[in-house]
């Protein structure tokens, strides 16, 4: 049974959403056994009276009479905002109450209060963001997305295996393929932190097929992308963006003629699943992996839909032992590149 602490006044839609998506989880999910909702009490009691029904043995109210701007510097914000919602949800985890935590609000905030707070796993040296990335051919999952702008080759390789035990646990991957982000395939080719990150790979038991560039990542020869939180974010941003340009451009062409927008018209359900493929809603949230605890980061405009899967995600993160598999993975490698 999970116990799950929601950092309820993170996001732009907070706390709303997020207090709607928290309802559906605890009263669909029988593997639930108590969702925190943290937050400004009388805003959050407002919400749970107009939802009107909802599972009252399983929702407990949290106060917190602080919250962290989104535009907020995240390690300023969360010292001194020390009774903020997303630091009361974090200290849930640490003392043992809950096991995981979700919120949608700042980004460096949860990353700050998160490894202040519960520390590192043993054999872990620093966090990363693992997100996953809908491609044509199968989504993949790339790390850092942020946490971590500078890295070392061992955290890389660190980064490597907790990557391989998510992609096997989200995305159903027995041995994932794991690719090093790189500007070239020879591995001689990018930094010297690259180049050592490649040596140390190789020594490890992970399905390491070597450099990967960019254009690689959405071909589906790749399911983990390992990079430092820079190169990722970068990576993910600009992805974000294209894709977005990509649909101004199409609607502007339709617009045009009307030959065109009876086309659009025929195509309708095709433009709605790929729309729904790329939904990030879909997975609710990047996971922080390497802490001691479980984080799971939503993104800001999370609505109902992107919290309650989440939050879900974070209940079966907690019901299939996620984190001890990552503490066996890094040790593993650890142990490898030592020799």
């Amino acid at each position: 049974m999970a116990r799950i602490a929601v950092d309820a006044m993170g996001g732009d839609y907070a706390p709303h959403e997020i207090v709607r998506g928290a309802i559906d989880v605890a009263a669909a999910h029988t593997d639930v056994e108590k969702i925190f909702l943290v937050g400004e009490q009388a805003a959050i009691e407002a919400e749970l009276n107009a939802a009107g029904d909802w599972p009252r043995d399983r929702l407990e109210l949290v106060n917190a009479t602080e919250v962290v701007g989104m535009d907020e510097s995240p390690a300023t914000a969360v010292r001194r905002k020390k009774d903020s919602s997303i630091n009361r949800a974090v200290d849930l985890v640490k003392s043992g109450a809950a096991q995981a935590v979700f919120s949608a609000g700042n980004t460096g905030a949860a990353v700050a209060s998160t490894t202040l707070k519960l520390r590192m796993l043993e054999g872990v040296d620093r966090p990363a963001i693992a997100t996953v990335v809908p491609s044509p051919h199968s989504p993949f999952v790339l790390l850092d997305a942020g946490a971590t702008p500078d890295c070392t080759p061992r955290m890389l390789v660190q980064f490597a295996a907790m990557g391989s035990i998510y992609a096997q646990e989200v995305l159903g991957i027995e041995r994932a393929r794991v690719g090093l982000m790189s500007i070239g395939e020879e591995d001689a080719k990018g930094n010297e932190t690259t180049k050592e990150a490649f040596r140390l790979l190789e020594k490890t038991h992970l399905n390491f097929i070597g450099n990967v560039e960019s254009h690689d990542t959405f071909e589906g020869e790749v399911d983990v992308v390992i990079c430092d939180g820079f190169v990722g974010n970068v990576v993910l941003k600009t992805a974000e963006s294209a894709a977005k340009a990509v649909t101004t451009w199409i609607k502007n062409e339709v617009k045009r003629r009307w030959l065109y927008q009876l086309g659009a018209l025929i195509m309708k359900g095709a433009f709605e699943n790929i729309r729904e493929l790329a939904d990030p809603a879909a997975y609710g949230g990047a996971p922080l992996l390497g802490v001691n605890g479980f984080c799971v980061i939503g993104h800001g405009s999370s609505r109902a839909k992107a919290a309650r899967n989440g939050i879900r995600f974070a209940v079966q993160s907690v019901t299939h032992q996620v984190t001890p598999r990552l503490l066996a993975e890094v040790a593993r490698v650890n142990e490898a590149v030592a020799t």
